[in-house]
């Protein structure tokens, strides 16, 4: 069986790669749904209960709150491991701080209107634990909540690796829970006598953290519901064979579900790709999980020229988009679908995914045709500020009267007009 299976762009076959839903099996859906109604109900109880049954893990004294004791003790890694997390700390706060955003104030015929931005008050992240180790995406969720002025950042996690609490203390994370799944996302959107509830949730976690995310939005805002990764690679005869297989294979080692995919002008490029991924696959550890991944979701799309590889590419709206062809700058105002592009054969997406200092939580599923990275941007709210003086007030009133008149609301016309008449109806 082809690791990279082959297609022209217009194949019916293709169909089924591009459709990538996020909706949940109605089991999954319908467990959620009672776990948070329990949670909601019983708190830190149901909680517990919930831990213990999947995580095996029982409270401490603390309860499942990470003591900063505790914390210190176990935040323990090699000197280059934290050196690392530092440097990618340093880059991503740099970057996001760029995004900060100043107040609006303009005045016009007596009318003074403001965009107050403010930051929220708390915000959850929920950072995947067990065997996963995922310090990068705690960097980048917590830095740019930090940046945005955030005062309290709330992590949890079903069990926290010395990695993880290390990007938290360099992140600035200020409270730590050992909790996972949907019970985790509960507490954090309805509070529990231990978990403080928060004004919004950021993060991935698996489709039951990600069904659980979708069912209390609009109790609290949340970044996103994450599908699989992805990455779609525009090359063109120029390309570079082993690059181009080792990028898939970046992408496809994620899990079993990850998508990788090839669209390419050059159609001797597949098959010199596939020999690569086959070579590179010998000594992957994750070999069997990206093997798996390719055979199920990859492609190799050919494409007669570049305008038709926009196209393919617009059309998939990939959360990864790589631009390995000749001139790759010509092409980026021409892409309008990505949740982020790397430009050029020396732009890996590995180096977006760690240190580059753009965000790696992009928009998956398709999602990137109207969604964007997350950034400070997402950990603020704002307000719109009003003021009339009395000239305003007055010049106003019958043009307000006549449109609330039209939407059937007569006492919005009166609640201006009053004011012209000296306060009397």
């Amino acid at each position: 069986m082809s690791l990279l299976p082959v297609f022209e762009h217009d194949d019916p076959a293709l169909a089924p790669r591009f459709d990538r839903s996020t909706t949940f099996a109605r089991e999954v859906e319908d467990a959620v749904h009672a776990i948070i109604d329990d949670v909601r109900t019983r708190g830190d109880a149901a909680v517990t209960d919930y831990t213990q049954r999947f995580d095996h893990r029982a409270p401490g004294p603390a309860g499942y709150e990470v003591t900063p004791a505790a914390w210190a003790m176990r935040a323990q890694v090699t000197d280059d491991v934290r050196a690392a997390l530092e440097h990618a700390a340093e880059r991503i706060r740099w970057f996001h701080t760029h995004q900060r955003q100043d107040d609006i104030a303009v005045e016009r015929d007596g009318i003074r209107l403001a965009l107050r931005t403010e930051p929220l008050r708390r915000v959850g992240l929920y950072v995947p634990g067990g065997t996963a180790r995922y310090p990068s995406s705690v960097l980048m969720t917590a830095i740019p909540a930090k940046v945005a002025g955030v005062p309290e950042v709330i992590m949890v996690t079903p069990g926290a690796s010395a990695e993880t609490l290390v990007a938290a203390q360099i992140a600035g994370v200020d409270r730590v829970f050992e909790i996972g799944g949907a019970q985790a996302v509960a507490a954090l959107a309805y509070g529990t006598a231990t978990v403080p509830r928060v004004d919004k949730i950021v993060g991935p976690g698996n489709q039951w953290v990600a069904a659980a995310k979708r069912i209390v939005f609009g109790q609290v805002d949340i970044d996103s519901v994450a599908g699989p990764s992805e990455v779609l690679i525009i090359a063109d005869a120029s390309a570079n064979p082993a690059w181009v297989a080792a990028d898939l294979l970046a992408q496809a080692e994620h899990d079993v579900e990850a998508r990788a995919i090839l669209v390419t002008t050059a159609r001797g490029l597949p098959a010199a790709v596939e020999r690569e991924l086959e070579a590179q696959l010998i000594d992957l550890p994750r070999a069997a999980i990206a093997r798996t991944a390719l055979q199920r979701w990859g492609a190799a799309i050919l494409v007669r020229d570049l305008d038709q590889a926009v196209a393919v590419a617009n059309r998939y709206a990939p959360e990864h988009l790589e631009l390995d062809v000749e001139e790759p700058r010509a092409l980026v105002p021409r892409l309008h679908t990505s949740g982020a592009i790397f430009v050029g054969k020396w732009a890996a997406e590995a180096a977006g995914d760690y240190v580059a200092g753009a965000n790696h939580v992009l928009p998956t599923g398709g999602a990137a045709r109207y969604a964007s990275p997350l950034g400070v941007y997402d950990f603020v709210r704002r307000t719109s500020v009003v003021e009339y003086d009395e000239a305003a007030a007055g010049a106003d009133a019958a043009v307000i009267a006549t449109l609330a008149a039209v939407e059937g609301l007569d006492a919005h016309g009166r609640s201006a007009t009053i004011r012209t008449r000296g306060g009397k109806s």
